[in-house]
């Protein structure tokens, strides 16, 4: 029974609502990239930058602030997050040009730097060991609903009432999550390590480079889904919202195996399966581009299937990740902080991969990179990762 009670914890779903926020800023302005792009006077690439601006000050400032603040009540941190989230949104929707628009959206990826470390470490501190990856996933479940409401909301927004609305609406999305976190969530002090004991390296890095590479490999496709949509499919504008919601489908079915899984302690085979599911999705991106799926509702089932096994394969290993990470360092403020750079760096180099390749090969190349970085994550960990972190960490 305690255990139901930890798992359906409501100040728990209070951090769901902040990582719902954060997640849906990030992706908001997805589905409408090349519309914006044209208004703004650059090309898709250069505009697909403006989400690798947002994430790698995120990457590089969560370690930072994590080490400068990380004696400061959870609570306080993720109120400071919001309130300039709401600030930066706001100021984005006024701005005037790219140029303008590039550090607003770096300036806000900052806010989420803050923000993501200090709901991950507080989801962990009010879990008890035993039911920690439900809790991640619970957590987790947040940018599931980004994709689920979030972003295809957002695309539709900026379908009817332009690119700038999605940025009024994302401050809309901040500003609940502020109301709710200063009527709800108590004080969460830092977690403190026990005495005497030690983060090890060797079990550690291993989770990094796993949480790397399915981040990079998955935002190499989902930051330029307009355009793949466009030619698999022969979708555009708000239908784009539609498939966007097949994302947090399969997310939702992700993080409930995923929860399963690091419950029972899982799980390396798990996690290499995982990179295996999701180079199947991208070679089902690879069949919808390239017309081998005839035209019409076959090729609509084709993309959507593509884009549902991806998320479902991604969300699948979230939980697995952040449970062995917790609990290898106790949930030490700064190893989830890094974590957190570690996957906002993922999801740069995803972001500038796909934006590459795209600019040199046209959007039909971008599955087959996305493909290329999921096979090098499953023969990563199959060399790399530990079979018995957890156990270990458990003794």
């Amino acid at each position: 029974m305690a255990e139901r009670q930890a798992t359906l914890n409501p100040r728990i779903a209070v951090l769901t609502l902040v990582i719902f926020s954060f997640g849906s800023a990030a992706f908001i302005f997805a589905g409408i990239l090349e519309t914006m792009a044209a208004d703004l006077g650059v090309s898709t690439a250069v505009a697909g930058q403006l989400q690798t601006a947002y994430v790698l000050t995120a990457a590089f400032g969560s370690p930072i602030l994590a080490w400068r603040l990380g004696k400061l009540d959870r609570r306080l941190i993720v109120i400071i997050a919001l309130c300039g989230a709401v600030g930066f949104h706001l100021a984005s929707a006024l701005s005037p040009s790219f140029a303008a628009l590039l550090p607003l959206r770096a300036f806000a990826g900052l806010t989420g730097a803050l923000a993501i470390p200090a709901a991950t470490v507080s989801a962990a501190s009010l879990a008890p060991l035993e039911r920690r990856g439900s809790a991640m996933a619970m957590v987790s479940a947040g940018m599931t609903l980004a994709f689920v409401a979030g972003a295809p909301l957002g695309s539709v927004v900026g379908a009817l009432f332009g690119w700038r609305a999605t940025f009024l609406f994302s401050a809309a999305l901040s500003s609940l999550a502020l109301a709710v976190v200063v009527a709800f969530m108590p004080k969460v002090p830092a977690p403190v390590r026990p005495q005497g004991s030690r983060i090890d390296l060797h079990a550690i890095w291993p989770i990094y480079l796993t949480t790397y590479l399915m981040f990079a490999a998955n935002m190499t496709i989902n930051l330029y889904i307009a355009p793949l949509v466009r030619i698999g499919a022969g979708v555009t504008g708000a239908g784009v919202g539609a498939f966007q919601l097949l994302i947090g489908i399969g997310s939702i079915g992700g993080l409930w195996l995923g929860a399963r899984v690091a419950d029972r302690g899982g799980g390396r085979a798990w996690l290499i399966q995982g990179f295996v599911v999701q180079a199947l999705a991208m070679m089902l991106y690879l069949s919808a581009i390239h017309h081998l799926a005839p035209d019409g509702w076959p090729s609509l089932v084709l993309v959507g299937s593509a884009i549902f096994v991806a998320s479902t394969a991604l969300f699948s290993m979230t939980p697995v990740t952040q449970s062995r990470l917790a609990t290898a360092t106790h949930a030490a403020p700064l190893a989830m902080s890094i974590n957190s750079s570690v996957v906002a760096l993922g999801q740069a180099s995803g972001a500038s991969a796909g934006g590459a390749v795209l600019a040199a090969f046209g959007p039909t190349a971008i599955p087959a990179a996305a493909l290329c970085i999921s096979l090098i994550g499953a023969a990563a960990l199959a060399l790399a990762f530990p079979r018995d972190a957890v156990a270990e960490a458990r003794e």
